[in-house]
């Protein structure tokens, strides 16, 4: 006899902000402070929770080595002073790691299985590369045509969606400056306030005259890669960086950055139990498989699932977080699903905010819980594409 499944509710949602790798202020954070950061946010928007009630943390990160290796879950849960009991396990689906973890924690809640349990995500482009410290390839990746596509760079799988999809520089540019336009916007408005935890930094300075070395704090509490000088002049000038005679640029590209996200999701018994207030009900997740060689257009694939799964068509969906991994291939998920682009990323996206990988799952899930509270809207969903050719997309709605 199938057991109906209980719902799934979001209670607390936040991250931090997004730094820029290499150069922003999170250069010398590691991604497991992030994460405590994010874990200490989120259950500071849920005090009547007791944390013994949480039964375990689901992290996404899409390259668990180094500083956010040895199984970050379950140290940034002790990290953040959670009780012993509370298990942690990280997860990878690249880019849709954190989504991932939402919604693997959401289906223990959902099959019985658990009433309270943490999600999240955490990167460091600044402490680990793109594809790690030492990527090694299956030689047999080489040996068939239809297998090459998984060791292409990301940057030239946006390349070939742009020419299948016919998506020209001039569109490309014109997206990601209202990305940076939409982002600024909202950052004066004050739209990312409710979402963002603050996050105390330490900076060191050497006084060459002394000798010593200077030690000082600062509270980053706003995202640091919305450029309000930004222009299609200046987009217009920057080179292809992936193809001598391509369109893919830096300029409509996802910023490299570091940041981390958490969210905390009960079962109906739990928040009556622990008198907790949803912000938003998990609704439907899918991930589809696409060919490597064209992975940027992997929400095409996936937003249809997702939406079976819900029961809801597309006009249903009020709010809609895009992952910009490329201009290139937003705006080709976006003519190829039929999204109304006036619902697609109203804040921005990742061309201006950043995109962390394994983190921004959970970063752009606290943006949709966050934004259908505040604008009074039903239902939001969150996409993305995944490296080696996957598409992934989660649909909330608020209550």
């Amino acid at each position: 006899m199938s057991k109906q499944l209980q719902d799934a509710y979001i209670v607390a949602a936040t991250r931090t902000p997004i730094g820029k790798s290499h150069r922003g202020f999170f250069r010398h954070t590691r991604p497991d402070d992030l994460l405590v950061a994010a874990l200490r946010g989120a259950l500071a928007q849920v005090p009547t929770l007791d944390p013994a009630a949480i039964e375990d943390a689901i992290i996404g990160c899409a390259m668990p080595e180094g500083p956010q290796g040895l199984n970050m879950a379950r140290i940034g849960t002790l990290l953040a002073g959670l009780p012993n009991t509370v298990g942690g396990i990280t997860v990878n689906r690249f880019c849709a790691s954190g989504l991932s973890a939402i919604q693997m924690a959401a289906d223990r809640i959902r099959v019985g299985e658990a009433d309270v349990m943490i999600a999240g995500g955490a990167e460091s482009m600044s402490m680990v590369p793109m594809s790690g410290f030492s990527p090694s390839f299956n030689p047999s990746i080489f040996e068939r045509d239809e297998n090459v596509g998984i060791a292409y760079g990301m940057g030239l799988t946006a390349e070939k969606v742009a020419q299948q999809w016919k998506v020209s520089r001039e569109r490309q540019d014109a997206f990601a400056l209202a990305s940076h336009q939409k982002a600024l916007a909202a950052q004066a408005a004050g739209e990312f306030d409710a979402e963002t935890t603050p996050v105390e930094i330490t900076e060191r300075t050497p006084d060459l005259a002394t000798g010593e070395v200077r030690i000082s704090t600062r509270t980053v509490n706003r995202d640091e890669g919305a450029r309000p000088d930004t222009s299609l002049e200046g987009l217009g000038r920057l080179k292809p960086v992936f193809a001598a005679k391509g369109s893919v640029t830096a300029g409509n590209s996802s910023q490299t950055s570091d940041g981390a996200g958490a969210l905390i999701l009960a079962s109906e018994r739990a928040v009556r139990e622990h008198n907790l207030q949803p912000l938003a009900r998990f609704v439907s997740f899918a991930s589809r498989g696409v060919p490597p060689e064209i992975m940027g257009i992997g929400p095409v694939a996936a937003i249809p699932a997702a939406l079976k799964s819900a029961g809801l068509q597309l006009g249903d969906i009020d709010w809609i977080e895009l992952n910009e991994a490329f201009a290139a291939q937003a705006l080709a998920v976006i003519d190829t699903v039929g999204l109304d682009a006036a619902k697609v990323n109203p804040m921005g996206g990742a061309i201006a905010l950043g995109h962390p990988l394994g983190a921004t799952g959970a970063i752009r899930a606290a943006t949709v819980v966050h934004a259908l509270r505040r604008r009074q809207m039903k239902y939001g969903m969150l996409t993305m594409c995944v490296g080696t050719g996957q598409g992934a997309a989660g649909i909330f709605e608020r209550v």
